[in-house]
């Protein structure tokens, strides 16, 4: 149905429902928003009357968004950012700028691209604190809708939809051994030699001892014998240059690894892409606009 005024629909009612949207709880909304329950309240009433929908309906644990809600619920955001793009100073200065970026991702990541991201972002935008977080795939797009992060680095297999995504770079396998080891044969290792050896794997929950090396073998009617599973690929290089196991890994992971030989695998293993992906509340702001250029620049190696 339409709506019935639209006077009597003002920026604080598009607030409230961002944030009774986002917390489905009336409380945690007004906490939020620096109100007092019953003003949250109050606000829900007039957001019904405009709508001519309850909008939230009571459940157990607070509140659930009916459909004419859920409906609302982009263009609302989007209204929101677009409106917080043009309070935001016309010119943004990267190296007067102070603020908190909070970005998402696994220690994959958090190796390869923060690094050189952070390294970059102290040259030029000093003022600005990076926060670093665990990316988790089923909380990453709620986290996005409320703020509590401001981009994820993902793949676009784990990206959920609706966000909006920048390529980074696409990654491949390699093999990884420590030097001298005796697979190797004039600086190569053969199909059956790896397979021969034991291996090591990284893993999210650090208890699969299959991957994608495995399918690519089963495809071949070859196995291999994984004796080490880990959910970190930090614990990773320590544990090759110390023992006889062999890993497939990223190769951007070992690229400067000391005392490990990097090789293509001996057989053909799908590699991956890596993507940065933010919400449309931020999709505007000049700020997050520089600091995504920059993080595509770190990723390039320019």
């Amino acid at each position: 149905m339409p709506m019935r005024n639209l006077k009597s629909l003002d920026l604080n009612l598009l607030k409230a429902f961002d944030a009774l949207l986002d917390e489905r709880n009336v409380t945690r909304a007004a906490e939020r928003l620096s109100l007092t329950q019953p003003a949250v309240s109050s606000m829900l009433t007039r957001l019904r009357d405009s709508f001519n929908d309850p909008l939230f309906v009571r459940s157990r644990y607070g509140i659930v968004p009916t459909e004419r809600a859920l409906a609302l619920a982009k263009p609302v955001k989007r209204v929101m950012a677009q409106i917080e793009a043009l309070l935001e100073p016309e010119a943004f200065v990267p190296a007067e700028c102070e603020m908190t970026f909070t970005l998402a991702a696994t220690d994959y990541a958090l190796s390869v691209i923060i690094v050189p991201f952070f390294s970059l972002l102290q040259q030029r935008a000093p003022g600005i604190h990076l926060s670093v977080q665990r990316a988790e795939d089923v909380t990453v797009l709620g986290r996005l809708e409320r703020g509590e992060i401001d981009l994820a680095l993902l793949t676009p297999e784990t990206t959920p939809p609706d966000l909006h995504i920048r390529h980074l770079y696409d990654e491949r396998y390699v093999c990884t051994l420590r030097k001298g080891h005796p697979a190797l044969k004039n600086g190569a290792i053969s199909l059956d030699t790896f397979c021969r050896y034991d291996h090591a794997l990284v893993s999210l929950s650090g208890d699969n001892f299959e991957g994608v090396t495995d399918k690519a073998l089963q495809a071949l009617g070859k196995k291999r014998n994984v004796v080490l599973s880990v959910n970190s690929f930090l614990v990773l290089p320590p544990v090759l240059q110390t023992t006889d196991l062999i890993a497939v890994v990223p190769e951007r992971l070992v690229r400067d690894a000391a005392g490990l030989e990097v090789l293509p695998p001996p057989l053909t293993i799908p590699g991956f892409t890596k993507v940065a992906a933010w919400h449309e509340r931020s999709h505007l702001s000049a700020a997050h606009q520089w600091l995504r250029q920059l993080l595509a620049q770190a990723c390039s190696g320019e």
